[in-house]
């Protein structure tokens, strides 16, 4: 059962520059991770792996160098996780396009874009890190260019030091 404003969902809610990050765990193994906006406050982790991430979250977000060391489910399909892999090894500071991991995979922009959309472990899997050929792009399925989601993007990447995209 979750409250009106949604915090039952999660283990904890870090506070970030852009709004907060909720983190769902379950068992021993981290299951999401969601963008949240600044109306939702900080809470405290509930059980220990919460406490982990929350505690690597907040590392990440004062040193875009930090490398999470966390339990993640073996989920998705296998395209997925073959898109998952190629964002995961992107460099920090630097993008792709949706163009170039589908040439990559032999696959197509829009299949990469889904599957971008599909990742339930943002920061960890970093698809903001991915954009459009000719800017942006959208981002965990939205792309309204004043909205919420794409301000986290453009902070992830502006903190990471992507250039053009402060």
């Amino acid at each position: 059962m979750k409250n009106s404003n949604g915090t039952a969902l999660f283990s904890a809610i870090v506070a970030a520059p852009f709004g907060a990050v909720g983190i769902r765990t379950e068992a021993s193994l981290l299951q999401e991770l969601v963008y949240l906006p600044p109306s939702f406050e900080a809470r405290a982790a509930g059980n220990a792996l919460a406490e982990q991430v929350a505690t690597q979250v907040s590392r990440y977000l004062d040193d875009p160098d930090y490398r999470f060391d966390l339990p993640m489910p073996d989920i998705g399909t296998v395209f997925q996780r073959r898109v998952w892999q190629a964002i995961a090894a992107i460099p920090r500071g630097q993008v792709l396009t949706y163009g170039q991991i589908a040439k990559q995979l032999r696959s197509a922009p829009r299949a990469v874009g889904q599957a971008c959309g599909a990742n339930w472990f943002p920061l960890l899997i970093p698809c903001h890190r991915v954009t459009a050929a000719g800017g942006l792009g959208g981002f965990a399925h939205h792309d309204d260019a004043t909205g919420f989601h794409l301000g986290v993007k453009r902070w992830l990447l502006a903190h990471e030091g992507a250039a053009g995209y402060r």
